[in-house]
């Protein structure tokens, strides 16, 4: 423990320092857990928790901020890796399908999640909010485990084309809640008109952001040969599309999405892009998920309270997902490997779930709320770091059985 405490006040304040034990550290549970056949991701998060707040503290608060931008560059890598799939060709074929099956999705775990919390005693805004935060899905997890399997297929583009969708459906679904909730709170007058307004252009803004970031890099990028050049034009508008998005509070995972629509769909040659990022991924995934597990706190396991709405957030929230795909399957009369599987595929929770539970806390609609209603805001943080602790823990294994169970099925 001397030796430790010796490591952090010697060493622990410089960046590099923080980065070199996140990948060395991460590498090491990475390969034990896919020893086990588990995803490495998951031994990255549990390296992740065992450095952490939770753990052994080894990183001071200022440098995880710092990481934090580098989680926010592996979103982007992801994103761009998303908005590939989307070509205008499988839009035509699967893109219904795909539509539907996000929309059953979506509102089945949101009225599940809610309705189980209304039954375990939690206030009606805070059932509701949290119903609307927990259909949130995280493509990072989902992404990372394709990538690593080196799979393709319409099992893949249907699991892409719905972690994509849900994202905006889930901010459009949580800015109606959240206003509906706050005026049942007595803090805000409900219009659902400006609502709506809000949350549709918000999701426009970032649409616009993205097509030109991929409109501009297409244009400087498709007549050049050297792959060279073309990764740091590449680079560099995609890393300026999450900034501008970020800045103006959008969302980058929308943006740099639309960004590989546009740039995939002006020319296939756009591919050696989207490729060209392949050497950066691994890399950016290790220290994303080992981030994600230092952020990750045990301490909301303790209030009993906490503990019974978190359990029925997460086993409703799986519920919602695995049944409204496959109903929403059976009812389009998809193949069986995807309605049978594509919903697991969807269980792990990070990043736009904590987002939207932070947007909770800062909002000036919640400011001089009473003590009872401020209690209920941090309960339902606590929740949902709670479940995101779960999901991102189980979801992968989950998500990567799921997967390989769909190859075998097909």
């Amino acid at each position: 423990m001397a030796l430790l405490e010796l490591i952090k006040a010697t060493f622990a304040s410089h960046i590099i320092f923080s980065v070199s034990i996140i990948l060395l550290i991460g590498y090491i549970f990475g390969q034990l857990a896919e020893r086990i056949n588990l995803p490495a991701i998951t031994g990255y998060i549990i390296a992740g928790v065992l450095l952490g707040e939770s753990g052994m503290q080894v990183f001071p608060p200022e440098n995880i901020q710092i990481l934090n931008t580098l989680s926010e560059v592996t979103l982007s890598f992801i994103a761009v890796i998303i908005g590939a799939e989307f070509s205008f060709q499988k839009l035509r074929m699967y893109g219904k399908e795909i539509l539907i099956l996000t929309t059953c999705q979506l509102v089945l775990t949101f009225l599940l999640v809610s309705f189980g919390l209304l039954l375990v005693g939690l206030p009606n805004y805070t059932a509701f909010v949290l119903g609307a935060i927990s259909a949130a899905t995280a493509p990072a997890a989902t992404v990372a485990i394709i990538e690593k399997l080196k799979i393709k297929g319409k099992f893949v583009d249907y699991l892409y084309g719905i972690v994509a969708l849900d994202d905006a459906g889930t901010v459009i679904l949580f800015s109606i809640i959240f206003a509906i909730s706050t005026s049942m709170m007595g803090q805000a007058e409900f219009m659902l008109s400006s609502v709506l307004w809000q949350a549709f252009s918000e999701i426009i803004c970032a649409m616009i952001i993205g097509s030109i970031a991929g409109a501009l890099m297409h244009f400087t990028t498709y007549k050049k040969k050297n792959m060279s050049e073309i990764k740091i034009l590449a680079l560099g508008f995609m890393f300026l599309s999450t900034a501008v998005s970020i800045s103006l509070k959008l969302s980058p995972l929308i943006a740099n999405m639309v960004l590989g629509l546009v740039l995939i769909n002006l020319s296939p040659k756009h591919t050696r892009i989207v490729l060209s990022f392949e050497p950066y991924t691994n890399i950016l995934y290790a220290i994303f998920f080992t981030v994600a597990g230092v952020e990750l706190q045990m301490k909301v396991f303790s209030d009993f309270s906490v503990l019974l709405a978190g359990i029925v957030c997460i086993v409703m929230r799986m519920i919602g997902k695995y049944f409204g795909v496959f109903l929403g399957g059976a009812a389009l009369k998809t193949d069986k490997h995807i309605r049978n599987y594509l919903g697991i595929g969807l269980f792990p929770q990070a990043g736009v779930a904590i987002g939207l539970v932070l947007f909770v806390q800062g909002s000036p609609l919640v400011h001089g709320i009473s003590p009872e209603m401020h209690l209920e805001v941090v309960k339902m943080i606590n929740i949902v770091l709670m479940s995101v602790f779960v999901n991102e823990i189980l979801g992968p294994p989950l998500a990567k059985h799921a997967i390989l169970k769909s190859i075998e099925r097909r």
